[in-house]
């Protein structure tokens, strides 16, 4: 199970008892936001997309929306998702479940800054009812992204 992974991962850093699990669905940003009891924009929200053979893991804020051209002037080629079997065949997580810890080697994995307004925020956990707090920079620390970038927009 995914959210084993993530535990393993985290029980490497000490933090693995801080794995938040819910009776809820926490699979979508709003239902996230509704089991933690917080802001949708709290939620540290995973988006997945391809260039060829590259996997490409953004993590954002919940109410962040991807901006195509900023994607694409950063990553030179379009904005293309991955399907939900290949979230899971190339990632390791299920949609609902997908975060930065505990993945398949190669997947290449992007903090935007639209969560930097925030203390923390929460990612799910390997499955799709759980979550876990983390502050900006345990989350930059944990996620092991390859650098910050700017590829989202916010509401304003």
């Amino acid at each position: 199970m995914s959210i084993d992974k993530v535990r393993e991962y985290f029980r490497a850093f000490g933090v693995e008892d801080r794995i938040l699990e819910f009776d809820v669905s926490s699979a979508t940003v709003e239902l996230a936001a509704r089991a933690l009891a917080c802001e949708p924009a709290h939620i540290a929200k995973s988006l997945s997309f391809k260039i060829d053979e590259r996997t490409i893991l953004i993590i954002a804020a919940g109410d962040a929306k991807v901006d195509n051209k900023k994607y694409k002037a950063f990553f030179g080629a379009k904005a293309k998702m991955l399907t939900p079997d290949e979230v899971t065949a190339r990632i390791g997580h299920a949609v609902g479940g997908v975060c930065p810890f505990g993945i398949n080697d190669g997947v290449e994995v992007y903090l935007d800054t639209s969560m930097k307004r925030f203390e923390y925020m929460y990612p799910a956990a390997g499955s799709s009812n759980s979550a876990i707090k983390l502050s900006i920079p345990e989350l930059e620390k944990y996620a092991a992204a390859r650098e910050w970038i700017d590829v989202c927009k916010i509401p304003e």
